[in-house]
């Protein structure tokens, strides 16, 4: 079994080819030894003709090839990206698992497979991210907070210490989570939102003080 950081090494794959993925590409071309080898497109074939930045599209099927010696890495913002995971893991391919160099996280922090931690985030002690958590440019995650699998976290947000954001979860750009608070499953949190209550599973939460302005949402 080959360890993280010979994964690590390996010719990179971004898995999506919306607009997010070729930023993804460049944040990680920022980490020595990552070497971004091409996209995965896993919805529309037509999408495998054009190259972008000048790297091939691969077509799902036809990544079952490269799982031997390729590793992926999700360049897709929607929670729902566990759809285009699972069909990785079905392929063999392992997950990157990557840290900008400007980023800061604490060596008692844990950092879940498939995570990508952004441009000047800053992850504190005792903190624990689970599985393709997009922890995006500038983030701040407090000390001893739980952040879930599949959690998106965007520009600028700021949960502080001792949270727990539940898995698939999308915290908007620029959202505040006080200490202590929960945030359940499937939940969004819009973007400018100042969280000072728990936060039940499929809500979205809105405003300062952030308050449910829909319910029985599947996520995003």
């Amino acid at each position: 079994m080959p360890t993280r950081d010979e994964i690590n090494k390996r010719p990179l794959l971004i898995l999506g080819t919306h607009i997010l993925a070729p930023e993804i590409a460049d944040v990680v071309s920022d980490i020595p030894g990552v070497h971004v080898a091409g996209f995965v497109e896993n919805m529309d074939r037509t999408r495998c003709a054009n190259p972008i930045n000048g790297l091939p599209v691969y077509w799902i099927d036809d990544a079952a090839a490269l799982a031997g010696d390729h590793a992926a890495l999700c360049g897709i913002a929607t929670t729902f990206r566990i759809r285009f995971t699972d069909q990785i893991d079905a392929l063999g391919m392992p997950f990157a698992t990557l840290i900008h160099p400007t980023a800061h996280v604490s060596g008692t922090a844990d950092i879940g497979t498939g995570t990508l931690v952004g441009a000047g985030a800053v992850i504190a002690s005792h903190s624990r991210l689970g599985r393709h958590v997009f922890v995006n440019r500038g983030v701040l995650i407090g000390h001893h907070t739980l952040i879930g699998d599949f959690v998106t976290m965007q520009p600028g947000a700021n949960i502080a210490g001792a949270c727990e954001i539940g898995a698939a979860a999308y915290v908007g750009m620029g959202a505040v989570i006080i200490d202590r608070i929960k945030v359940g499953a499937h939940s969004i949190i819009a973007a400018g939102a100042v969280v000072v209550d728990a936060v039940p599973d499929h809500v979205l939460a809105a405003g300062v003080p952030a308050k449910i302005v829909k319910r029985n949402i599947p996520g995003k």
